[in-house]
């Protein structure tokens, strides 16, 4: 089997059912399998699938376990040769998967290649960065973001001068949608599980690096995300202490405690 598609569920189970949707209707031109992964959302996601699409790998962790946790379960289980990680409030679009199965295919020096992702208006969103500093999480969370010598520096990290038209290699992609090689996860290793959210998409991307292997952003492949990312919200005094901004920088103390607190 050429592809497994990976689907983390957690109180979506409506996005599941409209991502599953997408992936039937963009007829991909390979073999492949669909698994989805539950984080004990009780949502009715497992009778959901059962009743509107019998074909489709169900997997029911006993826990939230996170966002690597339960990706690991769907890598684990998977057949493909490549795994394609998708967050539910992804819209998989006519011909965006093969062009990334063709582009992996192509260049044996990469572990991970991800799609540009863009809004329902068609407008980019920013999903490949630089590696982080400590600072990075805080400017991003808090009013100290908006200091001019902040700004400068998100800008850096965020790549914010080039216009994302161009395939190019990337420090780290944003784990909402990338194509990964499994006989490079076998190498690398799964997923850190010690990041419940956040960092975890970081980590694996520095881990494939100090590999030898290569990341990539790959334009040529579009495909639509409906979310807000919660992190690149700059919340204000009042969300500062939210659990959102709690999590992230809990995640961010455990990647630079891991790493060191430099780039």
């Amino acid at each position: 089997m050429k592809l497994s598609l990976i689907i983390l569920n957690y109180e979506s189970a409506g996005l599941v059912r409209e991502c599953i949707r997408g992936i039937h209707a963009a007829r991909l031109a390979l073999s492949y399998e669909i698994i989805v992964v539950d984080n004990n959302s009780g949502d009715g996601v497992g009778a959901m699938l059962a009743r509107s699409f019998p074909g489709v790998r169900f997997i029911g962790s006993p826990v939230n376990g996170g966002c690597a946790a339960g990706n690991n379960l769907g890598l684990l289980a998977a057949q493909g040769a490549y795994a394609l990680i998708l967050n539910p409030d992804i819209a998989v679009l006519p011909g965006a998967v093969e062009t990334l199965v063709t582009f992996l295919d192509a260049h044996p020096d990469a572990a991970l290649v991800a799609p540009q992702l863009v809004n329902p208006d068609g407008t980019t969103q920013l999903s490949c960065f630089r590696f982080p500093d400590p600072l990075i999480p805080i400017l991003r969370r808090t009013p100290l973001g908006n200091l001019p010598g902040a700004r400068r520096r998100l800008r850096a990290y965020l790549l914010t001068s080039w216009d994302h038209t161009d395939t190019r290699t990337v420090d780290w992609v944003l784990g909402a949608c990338m194509l990964v090689r499994m006989e490079a996860v076998e190498r690398v290793g799964l997923m850190d599980e010690r990041f419940f959210l956040y960092f975890e998409d970081v980590d694996w991307c520095r881990r494939f690096w100090a590999a030898g292997y290569k990341i990539y952003y790959h334009p040529a492949s579009r495909m639509v995300h409906y979310h807000r990312r919660l992190s690149a919200v700059n919340p204000g005094l009042k969300g500062i202490l939210s659990a959102s901004t709690r999590v992230h920088i809990v995640s961010g103390l455990r990647y630079f405690a891991k790493y060191g607190f430099h780039r």
